[in-house]
Formats: structure tokens, sequence, C-alpha cells
């Protein structure tokens, strides 16, 4: 799609975790856009490089690694077969689950949105009250803030 000099893609990041916000995200989008032809998803979860020292040793960290990835391997293939349900094509939705080091979790999900150019990023809305929103800051608040020449979608 153009507009005006722009080149729009079709590309669609779904930043999730395990909470019902983030389902309701991917399923909005299922929902939405399932059934479309042209339309590319990528469900990511970014997996926060724990600091050096915080566990004991080097075993507990690779086991405590091993079960968070089956984990979020499970999660991640439940919010890809909503969209499949939803009329997606296999072939046409994606999942990613990198190991990175994060200062915040909006500034890994920009990058890889800027890694992957993706035009739209959808995320949805963590359930904080306007207090602890105040002061532990939101991550779709901060994307939204921070996110330029993309669109980005959040689903309560």
């Amino acid at each position: 799609m153009i507009v005006g000099e722009k080149v729009f893609n079709k590309n669609i990041l779904v930043a999730v975790d395990d909470s019902d916000n983030a389902r309701r995200a991917v399923s909005y989008v299922a929902q939405l856009l399932g059934g479309f032809t042209g339309f590319n998803v990528t469900v990511l979860h970014v997996v926060p490089e724990a600091e050096e020292d915080y566990f004991a040793s080097d075993s507990e960290r690779d086991a405590w690694f091993k079960q968070y990835q089956q984990k979020v391997a499970a999660m991640l293939e439940d919010y890809r077969q909503i969209l499949l349900k939803g009329g997606f094509d296999a072939s046409h939705v994606s999942v990613r689950s990198p190991l990175r080091y994060c200062p915040s979790m909006a500034e890994c999900i920009l990058s890889e949105r800027d890694e992957l150019a993706y035009d739209t990023i959808v995320v949805g809305r963590q359930g904080l009250s306007r207090k602890e929103e105040f002061l532990f800051g939101s991550i779709s608040s901060k994307i939204v803030t921070h996110a330029r020449n993309c669109t980005v979608w959040v689903v309560e």
C-alpha cells in the first residue's frame, strides 16, 4: 500500500507475554485480519537476559532457561493456533523468542520491530492502575510514546 511517498507493508508484529491482554491482542488480529491475503504476522516474546550474578551457577541458569523456553514455546504455539484458526495461512504466521538484554522491554520490542521492518506493532494493554502506571511505567505506553514510522495498536 502506498500513502504519499511511503510504502507501507502488511507485516504485523504482535508482542506478547502470558497475560490475558496479550491473548486478546492476538485474538483481535485474528478476528480483524484473518482470511485476508497479504498480511504476515510475527508473534514475538522477548526473553530478557538475566543479570550475570542472578543465578548461583551456570547449571542453575541453564536449567531455568530450558524450562522457560519450553513454557514460551507452548505459549507461542497457542497464539499461533489462534491466528491459524482465525483464517491466517500457516506460511504467513511466524513466532520469535529471542534472548536479549533489555534495559526496558519496550526498547527491545521497538528494536525487534526495526530489525524486522514491520510497520505495525500490536500489544495488549498491561492491567495496571493509573498509580502503578505512573510509578512503574507501562510497556504499551512506552511503545506508543517512542515508536516512529509505524502504527501501534494497543488492545485492551
